[in-house]
């Protein structure tokens, strides 16, 4: 693949800054409403009356639109103009965000959120086409690392505003303030400049089909796992195969089927057609090195963004604006890192500063799990999240670069959508995974504790199904007890053997977060060992020679 760079050539004109702030805002908009989800948790549990794990299925869901439709929506952009594009993304959102406001139910949220993630798909693609038709030189490179900023600043006013508003008035009103911010941005979207279609652009439609299944069964496979069972199928499967758990089947059968979509995308290429997504981006290990290190710390960061919150809110019992308190140095960390990892491009190679990051990552997870407490204070909190926002905003915005000047500058939109997918399924599959694995190890816990405890007879548990527990505050069990008649001494067990479940089994995901990051070292050993003012092509190229 060609390396070669163009130059950047400065404008005097400079351009307007108000179109950048509608896709600043466009930006804003999804991202708040994702940072938002896990700080409502407690209001939604109560609402609904459901277990946790559904909220984290509302990221699964939203997630699953976007990756799933993503690459539809860069060729559609393409087709039919980026202004009018992104126009029907904002309103499509709107309209989601009426539905979650005004959900009775909690399947009434998540099909909101699935809106969300569709009218995601639509305007993620647009964002840096519509920053291209606006900017040149200078100012779009400025542009485009505003974009790249806006997403860590939607997740900082996130969890300050929606922990405040849902604790003081209601989650709903938190929702309620996205729905005015894309009625704003409907509006401010008409000084965009005119954007001119392009009816010549086509649509590989079974390549849609193809990549939209993969990501689907994958995604509802690894969201399923608590279900319907890791291995052998539990009763709440709705069939199986041989009495083996469909989950994992329709994961291995959503691999296969992304596998069909590259083989079909590489034969249309062949025959001189447009694929759904340039192979180009992914033919050298440096590429799949780059996108499997971004999953993995995408992941990572969608599983803390699940744990947290279900730690402070459902077992702790504290408030949205507690959650928010203690999830803010984490995202302040990500956001300043993001911005400052730039400036040691200069002194140290990409290779280097991912390793490091993942280290970084690794030992804060791991500190996460030894400090871990039914009283966990803040400090510990503090310096554990530091440690993981340090090493996760340097990522991010690492390997995005990465995988922009590893390709040439007319395939960027293959880029853009490359790294939606990638990091739209991470996050999709870390929420999901991490929510299966936190449920079964509390459940399996609870059953070996109850196997011997003398207090608490069978015919109990079996009446308060505690071997079938979700995450569960003591004021939520104790309620759950108080309706069959126990003992104090029966209640004071129950609720210690809830406790000490729900410690083994926090401790032991945060264990394997930080084995995550640890086997994500592997991949790193794939990045650029070059750095800006070396010669990007040369030292790429022996790289891809070296693998």
């Amino acid at each position: 693949m060609s390396q070669a760079k163009s130059p950047i050539i400065d404008q005097d004109a400079r351009a307007s800054w108000l179109p950048m702030i509608v896709i600043a805002m466009g930006q804003m908009l999804m991202s708040f409403n994702v940072a938002a989800i896990p700080v409502s948790m407690g209001g939604m549990v109560e609402s609904f009356q459901t277990p946790p794990t559904t909220v984290g299925t509302a990221v699964v869901l939203y997630s699953l639109g976007v990756s799933g439709f993503i690459m539809l929506g860069a060729k559609l952009s393409q087709r039919f103009g980026s202004k009018i594009f992104f126009q029907m993304a904002v309103a499509l959102f709107l309209v989601a965000m009426i539905t979650i406001v005004a959900s009775p139910t909690a399947e009434v949220m998540l099909a909101g959120q699935a809106i969300a993630g569709l009218a995601g798909a639509a305007l993620v693609p647009t964002l840096v086409v519509l920053i291209a038709d606006h900017y040149r030189g200078k100012q779009q490179a400025e542009a485009v690392g505003w974009l790249g900023s806006a997403r860590a600043i939607a997740g900082v006013l996130a969890f300050v505003i929606v922990g405040s508003v849902a604790t003081w008035l209601s989650w709903r009103y938190a929702f309620g303030l996205l729905i005015v911010h894309a009625a704003m941005l409907l509006l401010l979207s008409f000084k965009l400049k005119r954007s001119h279609p392009n009816p010549k652009v086509g649509i590989d439609l079974f390549g849609v089909l193809l990549s939209a299944c993969g990501v689907i069964l994958i995604t509802f496979g690894f969201n399923n796992l608590r279900n319907w069972g890791v291995t052998i199928a539990s009763p709440a499967a709705p069939f199986d195969i041989a009495g083996v758990s469909p989950a994992p089947a329709m994961i291995v059968v959503g691999v296969v089927v992304l596998a069909a979509f590259f083989a079909w995308s590489q034969g249309r290429a062949k025959r001189g057609k447009t694929p759904l997504l340039a192979l180009d981006v992914v033919d050298s290990p440096l590429e799949w090195g780059t996108v499997v290190a971004l999953f993995c710390i995408v992941s990572i960061e969608g599983a803390i963004n699940f744990s947290v919150p279900l730690y402070i809110q459902i077992v702790q019992g504290n408030t949205s604006l507690a959650t928010s308190m203690a999830m803010m140095p984490f995202m302040l960390t990500v956001f300043f890192t993001a911005i400052l990892i730039v400036r040691l491009y200069k002194r140290f190679t990409p290779r280097q500063i991912a390793t490091g990051a993942f280290l970084l990552v690794a030992a804060g997870t791991a500190w996460l799990a030894f400090v871990i407490r039914n009283d966990w204070s803040v400090p510990p909190v503090i310096a554990g999240l530091v440690m993981v926002g340090l090493g996760q905003g340097a990522l991010v915005t690492l390997l995005f670069n990465v995988l922009v000047t590893a390709s040439p500058k007319e395939l960027a939109s293959d880029v853009g959508s490359l790294r939606g997918v990638t990091q739209n399924l991470a996050a999709a599959v870390g929420t999901a995974l991490v929510g299966a694995m936190l449920v079964g190890l509390l459940t399996s816990v609870i059953v070996a504790n109850l196997g011997d405890n003398p207090v608490l007879k069978a015919e109990l548990a079996d009446h308060v199904n505690l071997s079938n527990l979700n995450f569960m505050s003591d004021a939520q069990l104790e309620e759950r007890l108080g309706g069959v008649g126990v003992s104090q001494l029966q209640v004071t067990e129950a609720l210690q053997i809830n406790r000490d479940a729900r410690m083994r089994a926090l401790k032991t995901g945060f264990l394997v977060l930080s084995g995550v990051a640890l086997l994500a070292l592997v991949p790193c050993r794939w990045l650029p060992a070059y750095r800006p003012h070396e010669i990007p092509g040369e030292a790429t190229s022996s790289v891809k020679r070296s693998k």
